[in-house]
């Protein structure tokens, strides 16, 4: 008997304010599209005939609060990691979709630079 999960889906759900605003954040900054939505649920799904073993999910929630990273009252609890194949040329991309680059980059060799979402969630940008 196998001890492992059977999952059909793996999601990443993000707490935010606006669920449609960061869905559609990730939806350009990865090139994926909107899936299902409800009033306070949005997901964000890799494009039909890609595969990317899950999607992120936007939950909209009341009193919500940014992570203050890398120290705060309000802490990281979870980020993504995007490999690309340039930091430099992913960068601006990643700025023009609406990210921000973080002030604290603890990278010594660059192989990793840390962002903002629009509501305030850590992502790195990593290149191997």
């Amino acid at each position: 008997m196998s001890t492992s999960l059977k999952t059909q889906q793996v999601v990443f759900a993000l707490d935010c304010p606006d669920a449609r605003a960061l869905a559609d954040f990730y939806a350009r900054l990865l090139g994926w599209q909107i899936g299902p939505a409800s009033e306070d649920w949005v997901n964000v799904v890799p494009p039909e005939g890609t595969t990317a073993g899950f999607h992120i999910a936007c939950q909209q929630i009341d009193d919500y609060r940014a992570p203050e990273w890398p120290t705060g009252s309000t802490p990281q609890q979870a980020h993504m990691d995007f490999t690309v194949e340039s930091i430099a040329e992913s960068e601006p991309l990643a700025i023009a979709n609406g990210a921000i680059k973080h002030t604290v980059q603890p990278s010594d060799d660059g192989q990793f630079a840390v962002f903002t979402d629009p509501a305030g969630h850590p992502f790195c940008l990593c290149q191997h």
